[in-house]
């Protein structure tokens, strides 16, 4: 049943960029029954070798924008760091789960608002970057830099947002730049090295089922791929759309545990 999850899972990944931790993490809490703090932890490197497989699918299919991907990681990799600093020295990691399953609920919610609303914070943007072009474009690395800072935090807290929120800041900071396809790869991409990172911070910390992991990577390689592949070719609104929707039920759920 993990490699079944690993599979569905993937393959939404690999579609819209979307679902590594928002989908996996709560799957692993409320159906498969593990601690919070562990399902973060697996979830993290688990999406990690993951979004891998995607990332060189998009990348053959020329649909990275790598100059991008280094503006957010200078950001995201330098907060990560200090996020499990600061979650070691002041033991957050044994934090009771019920405190963890509600923070996690929370970060749904803003991942699917992000979704939401993701068209008309792509056209706000389109119109800061046509109304007053010179300006836009020369605040654009220092605030994709600030935008990798705080995906890096809360990804590294919650195994949440990469996907959702990434996407949703970098179609207010780059409208006109980048295509459907580009954004999942760019996106994908750049949560490499985040929930790497993250990922080997949380083990580290103890808060890693290896073997899940693993059972969780049978099925999600060959779904991130074959999503992939979809992904350059079909439109993936309607799907994205019902990702929020279940992000918001399950976030519901979480909450009222």
């Amino acid at each position: 049943m993990h490699a079944v999850a690993g599979l569905l899972v993937g393959a939404i990944v690999g579609v819209t960029g979307v679902g590594g931790g928002a989908l996996m993490t709560p799957i692993l809490v409320m159906l498969f029954g593990v601690a919070p703090t562990t399902a973060v932890g697996t979830d993290l490197l688990y999406a990690s070798v993951t979004k891998m497989f995607g990332t060189a699918v998009h990348h053959k299919a020329g649909t990275v924008d790598w100059q991008i991907v280094r503006r957010l990681a200078l950001g995201s990799l330098p907060a990560a760091a200090l996020t499990l600093a600061w979650m070691h020295f002041s033991h957050v990691g044994q934090l009771r789960s019920g405190l963890i399953t509600f923070t996690l609920g929370v970060a749904l919610v803003v991942t699917a608002l992000g979704i939401l609303f993701k068209a008309q914070i792509h056209s706000l943007g389109t119109r800061f970057r046509l109304g007053d072009s010179a300006r836009f474009k020369a605040m654009q690395p220092a605030m994709t830099v600030l935008c990798g800072v705080l995906l890096g935090a809360m990804v590294t807290l919650t195994s949440v947002g990469a996907g959702a929120l990434g996407t949703a800041m970098l179609v207010y900071l780059y409208p006109l730049r980048l295509s459907a396809g580009k954004l999942v790869g760019t996106d994908l991409a750049h949560a490499i090295p985040l929930t790497l990172i993250a990922g080997m911070g949380h083990l580290a910390l103890g808060n890693v089922d290896l073997a899940l992991m693993l059972n969780l990577l049978a099925g999600s390689i060959p779904g991130v791929v074959i999503g992939s592949y979809v992904s350059t070719r079909a439109p993936v609104g309607p799907l994205r759309i019902a990702i929020a929707f279940v992000l918001l039920f399950v976030a519901w759920k979480m909450v009222a545990r």
